[in-house]
């Protein structure tokens, strides 16, 4: 048997068993122990929990639960309501304001939790409502939060670009720093659409009510006063700080990402006990489980994925499906336009750990002879995932959605994010067409490679 018609078997038993239900990181350990047994010598059996460890041992990684109890510290806590109400009440007279409100508190608190699903639960419970009582229409206030909750796996930190930077060997504060322009691009196109969207809305809202129509909550114009904003801010500035100061800690070299990780999760303790009183054992404990479910269930992911990863190349199929994309011949662009389409197909059915770990071997070779830049990359394969991540059928932002707004359809929501994979979209060709977005903030602080 070829190792290419070997990986076609390798890669169907790996979809047959996902898609019979059983979970991820259960069907790529079964996969990856059923082929040790057969086609690897049997002593290898032996050394399973040996390469699973080896290969999890990585201060890298230890960073990832720490980052997950700082978001969780904060998902758990009243934080993240006060984030949307204090940016809400700044931003009011701004036309589509409340949408843009969504949009700044959904980037900064995914910067602060580095969790898509966190940042889609803590900004939606508060968001959603809102908006649908200001008058903004169902699938419109699904998608602000759907897409917006997207930046959690963009903006550092990230749990997804920790994983590619093991993954692609690469430099986590080059990977960090890359994600910031790309960030604030998304959050600018995003914040634009929702002012056009929120204008047109209005203006439908207002054409109605001058028809004799009802009066919508959109023509409703709320009034807050100076003492109003400034009250909410010392909730918000401690945690903004705390962002500022876990950023300036790990890009000034002051810490190590897995220290700042550390950092961070204690301050967000201590914020969360000092401003809400969070402290006594019984309020700690859903952040604590929270934080230690979501850890394991991620850390099991990441070792079963490294463990198939490590069978394939044992196997040879990694190294035969990349030399194999490149004697396909294919142009630069066309290599990548390949290799971005595979990673939408997987996005259907795989969270982004899996995508990484699985595809990194195939892909990251061909892409790194053909002259792209790891880094770059990085960027652009974490934009593809986004879109993974509220695009149908199997988009999991839509599914926190759904859960957070059971009385919004699933069509509403699935329509409501469509506009947003298209600002997607236009972002991809944009950092194709000028990387300098994603490469000149780390080249500029870290000096260029």
């Amino acid at each position: 048997m070829s190792d290419l018609t070997l990986g076609a078997v390798y890669g169907g038993v790996t979809l047959l068993v996902m898609f019979s239900g059983m979970p991820i990181a259960f069907a790529l350990g079964v996969v990856a122990t059923c082929f040790m047994y057969f086609l690897m010598p049997s002593s290898a059996l032996d050394t399973i929990t040996q390469n699973v460890y080896e290969e999890m041992a990585s201060i890298t990684l230890l960073s990832i639960p720490l980052f997950i109890l700082k978001g969780a510290a904060i998902g758990k806590s009243p934080a993240g309501k006060d984030l949307y109400s204090a940016i809400h009440t700044w931003l009011h007279k701004v036309p589509g304001g409340l949408g843009i409100a969504n949009v700044f508190a959904c980037a900064l608190f995914a910067a602060m939790a580095g969790s898509s699903p966190a940042t889609c639960s803590a900004i939606g419970s508060a968001g959603i409502p809102e908006m649908r009582r200001r008058g903004y229409s169902p699938g419109f206030a699904a998608g602000i939060i759907a897409a917006g909750g997207t930046l959690g796996i963009l903006l550092p930190p990230s749990i997804t670009m920790i994983l590619y930077s093991v993954a692609a060997e690469q430099s986590l504060g080059r990977l960090f720093l890359a994600g910031i322009g790309p960030g604030v691009l998304l959050v600018l196109l995003f914040t634009l659409y929702a002012m056009f969207r929120a204008r047109r809305e209005y203006r439908i809202a207002q054409e109605l009510y001058t028809k004799g129509g009802a009066k919508s909550a959109y023509l409703d114009d709320a009034h807050f006063t100076l003492a109003q904003k400034l009250e909410m801010l010392p909730r918000v500035l401690p945690f903004v700080i705390l962002l500022i100061g876990v950023m300036v800690a790990l890009y000034g070299g002051f810490a190590t990402p897995s220290e700042t990780a550390g950092l961070g999760a204690l301050l967000a303790l201590l914020l969360i006990a000092l401003i809400y009183g969070v402290w006594r054992p019984k309020d700690l404990a859903p952040i604590l489980s929270s934080a230690i479910k979501d850890s394991t269930m991620l850390l099991f992911i990441i070792g079963m994925s490294l463990l198939y990863s490590y069978v394939m190349s044992y196997l040879h199929i990694s190294q035969s499906a990349a030399q194999w994309v490149v004697h396909m011949g294919f142009s630069k662009w066309m290599l990548l336009a390949v290799i971005l389409a595979m990673v939408i197909v997987f996005g259907f059915f795989l969270p982004p750990v899996s995508i990484i770990l699985m595809t990194a071997p195939i892909i990251l070779p061909p892409l790194k002879d053909a002259g792209f830049d790891l880094v770059w990359f990085g960027i652009i394969m974490t934009v593809v995932m986004e879109m993974g991540l509220i695009h149908p059928p199997v988009g999991l932002n839509i599914f926190v959605i759904k859960n957070i707004a059971p009385d919004i359809s699933l069509r509403e929501v699935i329509w409501g994010v469509m506009p947003f994979l298209g600002l997607m979209f236009v972002a991809l060709l944009l950092l194709c067409l000028f990387p300098g977005i994603a490469t000149a903030l780390p080249d500029t602080i870290m000096g260029v490679k």
